[in-house]
Formats: C-alpha cells, sequence, structure tokens
C-alpha cells in the first residue's frame, strides 16, 4: 500500500469537514446550496435508518416511511446547524452529521409504533425469576428475596413520579422519547429522575444487604 495515502487521507477529511463549515455558516447562494446538499445526505440516512426499522413497526403503513424520513432529515438539519459549534473534527463532518439523523428517525419510528397506544405507567405484576436450571437453591431463594425486596422498596420509596418513570422505562419499556412527549417533559430530566430513584433503591436495599442486578442499571434507549 502507498503509505502517501494513509498521510494524506486524514487531512483530506479534515479539509473536507473545514469546507462544510465554511459553507454552512456563509450567506447567500453558498449557504443555500449546503443547506441542499446536507439535506439531501441527511435524508438518505433516515431513510436507511426508517427502512431498517420497519420491519419491527407494524405501525408504519404506506407513505409513512417517507413522510417519517423527510421530518427526520428535517429536524436533523435544524440539530446540526444548532450544534456546529460543537463540532470537533473527531470525525468527518458528514460522519458526525449522519448521525443526527439516524438518532431523529429512530426516535420518531418509535414514537409512530406507540401512537394510539396507552403508555403503562403502572406494573401489572413485578418481574419473576427466570427459570434456569443451573441455580441452585440458595440462589434461587436469593433472588427471590431480592426481587421481593425491590418491588416493596419501589412501592414505598419512590416518590409517585419516580415510580412511574421506572415502571415505564424499566419495567415495561417504554421508548425514554415517546415517554417525554407523553409527560410534557424532557429526556433529560426523565434521565434524572430514573437516576435518582435507582440511587435511593440501591440505598434502601444495599442497608438489607442485598444490591441491584446490573442488568437493571442500564439506561434506557
Amino acid at each position: 500500500m502507498d503509505s502517501s495515502k494513509i498521510v494524506l487521507n486524514p487531512a483530506g477529511a479534515e479539509q473536507e469537514s473545514r469546507v462544510w463549515i465554511e459553507r454552512l455558516t456563509a450567506i447567500g447562494s453558498e449557504r443555500d446550496a449546503a443547506l441542499a446538499e446536507l439535506h439531501a445526505l441527511l435524508l438518505r440516512a433516515a431513510r436507511f435508518e426508517v427502512g431498517r426499522r420497519r420491519a419491527a413497526s407494524s405501525q408504519l403503513r404506506g407513505g409513512d416511511h417517507d413522510d417519517l424520513a423527510q421530518q427526520s432529515a428535517d429536524d436533523a438539519l435544524l440539530a446540526v446547524l444548532g450544534k456546529l459549534g460543537d463540532f470537533r473534527g473527531e470525525s468527518r463532518f458528514t460522519t458526525w452529521a449522519y448521525k443526527f439523523a439516524l438518532y431523529e428517525a429512530a426516535a420518531k419510528v418509535r414514537k409512530r409504533s406507540w401512537q394510539g397506544r396507552e403508555v403503562p405507567l403502572t406494573a401489572e405484576a413485578w418481574p419473576l425469576m427466570a427459570d434456569d436450571h443451573q441455580r441452585t437453591a440458595q440462589q434461587s431463594v436469593e433472588i427471590t428475596e431480592r426481587l421481593a425486596a425491590l418491588g416493596e422498596a419501589i412501592e414505598r420509596e419512590l416518590t409517585p413520579h419516580q415510580r412511574e418513570v421506572l415502571v415505564a422505562l424499566a419495567l415495561n419499556d417504554v421508548p425514554i422519547d415517546v415517554l417525554a412527549e407523553r409527560l410534557n417533559t424532557t429526556r433529560g430530566a426523565l434521565y434524572k429522575t430514573l437516576h435518582d430513584g435507582r440511587q435511593k433503591l440501591r440505598s434502601v436495599l444495599a442497608a438489607r444487604g442485598l444490591g441491584l442486578d446490573e442488568h437493571k442499571e442500564q439506561t434506557p434507549a
């Protein structure tokens, strides 16, 4: 392999990104052309993501796919323009911008899949212990005790809002952007509520010599 190509490629990517920024912060026809090119790129990314998630979303019908892609590209363009000052050149500008379209498309497909559905904020039943024949009797008893203590702590220690958020996100698998829209709040506010609730539960269970399982600590998408 020609070593000169290895040296030139990063410089070329950096120059390409710099040109994008310059054009998008210009005025007049130059900026208009850059916006049109960027929107086209974001639309391709959004169409790809909507198409990738299409099979898992029975709510999407006919022209919904392109409509969602168009909305995603429009919102992604506004998000990119609002975040231009955050671009640090750690990747190509187009790669960085592409991610905004993927995020917007994924969020809109999730929201559409929940359209018309009730968002469950209460748990019909706390999780049952999974049937695992490899567990010992002692391990089964410990897990059952932990789940019982967790359910009790959720009911008694959390505020109603913390309980609703934790149940919706952690137990009922409601997408966080869907919940944010239904509760008229933000993802950031929900993350804080979830974090505070988990901290409270962790303290209560630790005082009883128990602990939350690691998989319960994962942040929802």
